[in-house]
Parts: C-alpha cells; structure tokens; sequence
C-alpha cells in the first residue's frame, strides 16, 4: 500500500483568537532599574526604517538551546521556530502536513518511508537544506546516547537511514512505527553539528546567529533573562510579519501581568483565575480561555530504578503497596479542586490524554474509577493494616507514623493550593504530609528522592512520546545517567500495549490501544490524572492585530504543536513607538530562575528530560 500527500500545503490565514496553557506564578521578582522597553515596539533596523518587536513574557527556563537534549516546552516551542521538521499539524485538526517533506510514500509492508525533501529550502546560513541532514540528524540520535535525550523514542525502532539524493530521505524500520508522520525531531544541519564533539556537553548558545531553517533565527540568549530570535525573510511559507520575538523571563506572574498591563510585553502565558479575571474587561488586552492539552497529575514514587536494575533514590516503602496508593486518590476530591483552586479553568482529571484529542481520550469505567470516597480510603487502610492510634494518626508496616513528601514547584500557586487540600484530605485518615515546595524539582525528582510529585504533560496530536516516558526503556541506563521516563514506571504488560500501538496504523485500531494502555497505566495506580488545565494567556490587541490559535476554532497560542502563532502574527497599526533598541537585555527582568509551570526547575543550562509538570514540553 502506498500512501502519498501533496508537496504543498496552503499555509493558515492568520486569525485572532485566544487560548493558552497555565502560567506559573509566585515569589516576586526584582526589576533591573532601567526603563522596559515598549513590548511591540517599532525599533530603528540600521536601514532606516524601523523593526516591528514582538515581546513574550515566559516563567520557564530554557534547560537548552540543543534540540538534541531540550525537552521543556519553551525549549521546545523555540525550536520549532529556528528549525524545520519533516512534517507538521495542520493548524486546524492536528493532522500530519508537509514541512521539510513536501510528499512520502510507504512500502505495501510499511517498513520502508521515503520522504521527498523541499527543494530550495535554504540554511539560515545560506546552505542548501537536503535530505543528506535529515539523515544525518536520525543517524545521530540512532548512534548517539546522548542525542537521543530528547527524541530518542522516534526512532527506536528504526534499521538504517539513508539520503540517495539531496531531494530523497530513506527510513529503513525493524517493525512497523505508527509515528513515521509525526516525527518530532528538529532537523538540524549536518554541516554545523558533525564539528560538535560530545553532543550531550554542547549547549548551542555560544555562537549566534544560530543556523537553523525554520520561520525565525535565534540571535541572543541570556539565561533567566531573555532570548531574541529574528524573522527569517526567505522561509519557505513565507517571512513572519513581526521583525523580531522577544522572550523575557519573569519568575513572579503577577510582575508579568503587571508588565501586559503597561504595555512591556504583548503577551503573556499560565494566568490564573485571579489574574484573567483582572483582565479579562482591560481595554487593549484580550484573554483566552481555550481546553489545554496538558494534564495535572499526582505521581508517586515506585521506587526508583536504573535499566540496569540498580534501585536508588528514597521513595517511601509503604507508596509500593497498591492500597496506599488507591485509598490516597480515593482522598482526593477533584471535583472541589477544579471548583477552588482553577476556578471553573479546568476539567476534572480521569485518563492520561486530555478530551482535547478526543479519539485518544479515555475514561475508566464505573467499577474502575477511583472517585472522592474518603470512607472506602480508610477501609482500604484498615483492611491493608495501617492502624490508626488512639489520637487517630495512622502507622506504618514498621510501626511509625505514617506521612509523605511531596514535590511542589514554589512557583506554582496552583501546587501550592492543591497541597494544601491535601495536607487536609489525608490527614483526615491519619496521614500526614510535607509539601516540598522548591525552585528546582528536577534534581530530587531525578534521584528519585521524592515520594509523590505533581506532575504533567502537554500531549501532542500524536501521542506516542507522551506515552513512551512510561516504558521500560525509558528508564536511565545507569542511576548517574538521564534518562526519558517520567516517574520510573516500568510494567511489562504496560510495554506490550505500548508496542502493539506503536505498531499499529489503523486510527481506530490503535485509538483503542492507546485507550487500553492508559487503562492499565490507572490501573497500576502509580499517577492518578487530577485535573486537565485550561490553556489562560493574553495579549495586547494594540501590539498584535491578530495572531492564529491551535486549533484554529478554540485553540491556544503558546506552546503550539507548531509555529503557527508567531509565525502568523501581525502587528497592530502603530504598534509600539519605543526608542531605540540598546540592548534590551538590561531592561528586563531578571528572575533568578525561571518558574516552570509544568514540571520544571529553573537555573543553570542543564540536560532534564521532558517533565511538564505545570507546562512543559510539547
């Protein structure tokens, strides 16, 4: 059977609408005593004329500007811009589009893929992007330990990989793959990246302009401050309609919403109910409210392990017994948190795929779900030999009291509400519980110091990576070493289904693999699905006169699968009129570190794997 695709693909008409994901916020941030800079300005370009600024405020920190090892969203999402896939999400229903591939073909077995690559895309550089780099790029991640950090999961089941002409890309696979059209791998150019020596030690933010071939190039980047991508004029769909992106970095929210309102920054991401009911009437701000495509999660610890089988890390013993973990979730009353901590912004939590990516989305049946029972969560208790005293303090097997810690990120208001319903829910069995809120949850998380932790994910159209951090092999190769899994789960009945729908390339065949992998992944009761967030952000409609949301009916801004928004993004006429651009780094502000919503720390350019705990990775 061959399966082609048309070698052109009609790029979206820009639209307004709205929508975004959660924004973390917290401990306040100080501000450089120099005067901010007009987020939309219009900036002299050294031409005579001037240059349209577009100014984003992000609470993230980039982990790194590798696209071998980034695995944050605003990483992520950054990359997106600077570099070209083979293919991308049709902004309006998330099905597979060309990029860098304008067509491909499929053998009748689907073992061999053949993509015809865009003639005349062009280096930021000047070099001619071909088939010989995508090659190069798969063949790295396929050799290199350290290159497949990030996307090492696409190609796993890859045999060879080839480029016979400059216009022609060969994928050879052991079995059959499901994702050959979603292939999340940034391409990167052979002629810059084979002088790289260790690949998992280089953090691409020495040298700039970056060489990359998507809709903008990466030109600065100060870390917790700011980074500064230009418009690339000869993209192939054509040159964005802002000159320049600005990314500043605040760690406390409200100074970012501070800043929307004064007209610093044009847009900005993560608000809570508070902040977007503030703004919600503000003249020349707009908000959006759009379902997200993440969802929050409790995760507990399952004993922290290596491939290899070395056991590390101090998750408490008694989250290993099933009844523990059961009568914890049987506490949690979702219902009350979507009601009191997002204020009506999410959905209550039930399977792994948020109802946004509804032929994946799944619900556990009436005898299976683990709903608000905190009677049945005291039986469970009772029954399993977990006594309570006489001042109701509930013990442990060894006959100590029983309490948990709990990763929370300090920049996250949400976190830190939910661990305050909590602290009260299960202390109300007799449990008592430490809500560890750090700046940096990544480096206890990847010791596997922790016993449970909020977690999350963004999901994409496809699936497949979201669900490959569960699997065994996503386990580190060595306790020092990092790997991709997301809480250390390793079940192998959990890894067939994985790989009978990774194989799988019937839709609905394999919706309802997905659908029977995420029942087993309730069932095994390590994370229970709290919550799916809305996507709340906004934007200055006097800097921005209309910027396109995925999807395009509804759909989010920030965090795209895709480049969709700020490639598509036009200015407001007179936009801006700030003065001249003398570095704007030292006008921004200087968040020690960075708040990430989803999962993240914030600090040092460091390889961390795709946690997305607030908001994270694509």
């Amino acid at each position: 059977m061959v399966t082609t695709v048309p070698s052109h693909s009609t790029a979206p008409p820009p639209r307004c609408r709205r929508r975004l994901r959660p924004y973390a916020l917290g401990a306040a941030v100080g501000l450089l005593a120099v005067p901010p800079l007009p987020a939309a300005a219009a900036h002299p370009d050294g031409d005579g004329g001037t240059k349209k600024v577009l100014t984003i405020a992000v609470s993230q920190s980039v982990d790194s500007l590798n696209p071998f090892l980034a695995q944050r969203l605003v990483s992520t999402s950054v990359h997106r811009l600077a570099y070209e896939y083979l293919t991308n999400y049709d902004v309006t229903d998330g099905r597979p589009i060309p990029g860098l591939a304008t067509s491909w073909t499929s053998s009748p077995s689907k073992l061999t893929w053949t993509y015809t690559i865009r003639k005349g895309t062009r280096w930021s550089d000047g070099r001619p992007v071909t088939a010989d780099d995508a090659a190069w790029t798969f063949n790295k991640i396929m050799t290199d330990e350290g290159a497949a950090t990030a996307s090492g999961s696409f190609t796993a089941g890859f045999r060879r990989v080839t480029a016979p002409d400059p216009e022609t890309l060969v994928v050879e696979l052991e079995k059959p793959q499901a994702t050959m059209l979603a292939l999340d791998i940034p391409i990167v150019p052979r002629h810059i990246w084979e002088k790289v020596g260790s690949v998992k030690d280089y953090t691409n933010d020495r040298r700039f302009p970056v060489v990359g071939s998507g809709p903008f190039v990466i030109t600065d980047f100060k870390v917790d401050r700011y980074l500064r991508l230009r418009a690339n004029r000869d993209f192939w769909r054509g040159a964005p309609h802002f000159d320049e992106l600005l990314l500043k970095y605040y760690k406390d929210g409200d100074a970012a919403v501070a800043a929307l309102r004064k007209g610093e920054v044009s847009f900005v991401q993560g608000l809570t109910p508070a902040q977007a009911a503030a703004l919600k009437n503000k003249k020349d701000i707009r908000v959006n409210d759009a379902p997200g495509r993440r969802f929050l999660a409790l995760a507990t610890n399952p004993g922290a392990r290596s491939r290899d089988g070395t056991a590390f890390g101090s998750g408490h013993p008694a989250l290993l017994d099933p009844a523990v973990r059961r009568a914890l979730f049987h506490a949690v009353d979702r219902g009350t948190l979507v009601t009191k901590v997002f204020r009506g912004h999410a959905v209550e939590g039930e399977g792994y795929i948020p109802p946004r990516y509804a032929p994946y989305h799944w619900k556990p049946a009436a005898g299976q779900r683990i709903g608000y029972d905190p009677a049945r969560a005291a039986a469970l208790l009772d029954r399993a030999g977990y006594r309570r005293k006489t001042g109701g303090e509930r013990l442990g097997k060894d006959g100590r009291p029983l309490s948990f810690r709990i990763l929370c990120h300090a920049t996250d208001p949400n976190d830190r509400a939910i661990g305050k319903y909590l602290q009260e829910w299960w202390g109300a069995l007799g449990i008592g519980l430490r809500v560890d809120c750090l700046d940096n949850v990544s480096d206890p998380w990847l010791k596997g110091d922790y016993d449970l932790a909020f977690d999350g994910w963004s999901i994409s159209p496809d699936p497949d990576f979201a669900l490959a951090i569960h699997t065994c092999a996503a386990l580190p190769a060595t306790p020092s070493a990092t790997g991709s899994t997301d809480n250390f789960i390793c079940d192998r009945r959990y890894d067939e289904l994985y790989r009978a729908q990774s194989a799988e390339y019937e839709p609905a065949a394999r919706a309802e693999l997905v659908k029977r992998l995420q029942s087993r992944l309730y069932d095994t009761g390590w994370m229970n699905v709290v919550a799916y967030p809305n996507a709340v952000e906004a934007y200055r409609t006097d800097h921005i006169k209309s910027i396109t949301t995925m999807p395009e009916a509804g759909g989010n801004i920030w965090g795209q699968d895709g480049y969709w928004s700020w490639w598509s993004a036009r200015p407001a006429a007179g936009a801006g009129d700030g003065g001249p651009d003398d570095g704007a780094a030292r006008g921004l502000l200087l968040g020690l570190g960075a708040a990430l919503v989803p999962a993240v720390v914030l600090g040092v350019l460091v390889v961390m794997r795709r946690r997305a705990t607030v908001e994270d990775r694509e």
